[in-house]
């Protein structure tokens, strides 16, 4: 039986402010389109090296400090797609990262 990981990120209140500031960095350079539903999120990004290899950083850390989301970063011929998926009870984070990419929101740390 898979056991459920916590919904918990491990990043102190600085790390947190300075990787949402990377995300919304990014966003405004490069996001292209977004789709979000209350789960699942899918981002577009204009597909470059600089934007590819700042996204496989976000996702790399994502994935150690919030391992209960789902990040998937895909290299289509006409864009980079970054797909979020939250558990259950975890869809205010994934908010959370889709606003930041958005540059919606300031962190509030």
């Amino acid at each position: 039986m898979p056991t459920e990981l916590p919904i918990a990120c491990s990043l102190s209140a600085t790390e947190l402010r300075q990787r949402l500031a990377d995300m919304r960095a990014i966003g405004r350079a490069a996001l292209v389109s977004s789709e979000a539903t209350d789960a699942q999120a899918v981002l577009r990004f204009r597909r470059d090296e600089q934007t590819l290899a700042a996204l496989g950083d976000i996702v790399a850390a994502e994935r150690e400090c919030c391992a209960f989301l789902s990040l998937d970063l895909t290299n289509e011929p006409d864009a980079v797609v970054l797909t979020i998926r939250a558990p259950d009870g975890a869809e205010p984070v994934a908010h959370e990262l889709v606003a930041a990419f958005r540059s919606e929101t300031e962190a509030v740390v």
